[in-house]
C-alpha cells in the first residue's frame, strides 16, 4: 500500500467513526422547541441534536445527567441516564 492509500483509509475511518458518535445538527427552531418542552418538565438542557431519527437532548435534572429522546411533537419517548 502506498502512503496516499493508507492516509485515505485512515481519514475515511475517522470520518465514519465521528459520524457514528456525533448526532446530526438540528435547526434553531427545533432546539428552542425541545428546550422549552424539557425546561417545562424540570430539565436543564445542555445540547440538542438528531440521532436515529429522534431528537436527542442532553440534559440535567435533580443533579443527574440524562439523554432524553423526543419525537417531532416534543413528546418524550425514552430517557437514559
Amino acid at each position: 500500500m502506498t502512503f496516499k492509500s493508507i492516509l485515505a483509509a485512515s481519514v475515511l475511518s475517522f470520518a465514519v467513526a465521528g459520524a457514528a458518535v456525533a448526532g446530526s445538527p438540528v435547526s434553531d427552531e427545533v432546539k428552542a422547541q425541545a428546550t422549552a418542552a424539557l425546561t417545562a418538565q424540570g430539565y436543564e438542557v445542555r445540547s440538542v441534536q438528531m440521532e436515529d431519527g429522534m431528537i436527542e437532548a442532553y440534559a440535567i435534572k435533580d443533579g443527574k445527567a440524562f439523554e432524553v429522546y423526543l419525537d417531532a411533537e416534543m413528546n418524550i419517548i425514552e430517557v437514559k441516564n
